[in-house]
């Protein structure tokens, strides 16, 4: 969900970058391959070199097995990006926020995925969560309160890992 527009975090960074996408977790590095992605949130520059996105969809739709992340990592992992001379910027969860690893800064934060949900009442329930902290902050900002503030526990996730989950 956008807290913030995350459009001038992206624009600004640098114009000839072809995808940014979001990360489970950041390891410091904006342009490290080591940085674990995922495709809940991503931009994309049109360009030829994007056209890994036709192969990402073709390829995702050809793997039963495999989610979508998994299979562009794979693409990642096996050098596409690279033979397809894409520059790429892995995004800060102190930015770009996720339930995998979590932004603890509200003042910084504009994005949360809920990317460790695995069912559609965790996908509700928790981000539901973040919706009520957010509103608290933005009652607090005017305040010094606002450096105590937390997060909810994202439990609905955390016990979706529990459940059995088909994919159909």
């Amino acid at each position: 969900m956008w807290l913030r527009n995350p459009f001038p975090r992206l624009i600004s960074f640098n114009e000839s970058i072809d995808l940014q996408i979001s990360t489970d977790s950041f390891n410091g590095d904006q342009l490290s391959e080591a940085n674990p992605i995922n495709p809940g949130f991503y931009m994309v520059r049109s360009n030829n070199g994007t056209i890994l996105f036709e192969k990402w969809y073709a390829q995702k739709n050809y793997s039963t097995k495999l989610k979508d992340q998994d299979v562009l990592n794979g693409m990642m992992k096996e050098g596409v990006f690279r033979e397809l001379g894409l520059s790429v910027r892995f995004l800060d969860t102190r930015y770009f926020s996720g339930f995998s690893e979590v932004s603890r800064d509200f003042n910084a934060v504009t994005t949360v995925h809920a990317n460790c949900c695995r069912t559609i009442g965790a996908k509700v329930v928790d981000p539901t969560a973040v919706v009520h902290d957010w509103k608290r902050f933005k009652s607090l900002s005017n305040s010094n309160s606002t450096s105590t503030l937390k997060w909810t526990n994202h439990v609905a996730c955390n016990r979706s890992w529990k459940c059995k989950v088909t994919l159909g």
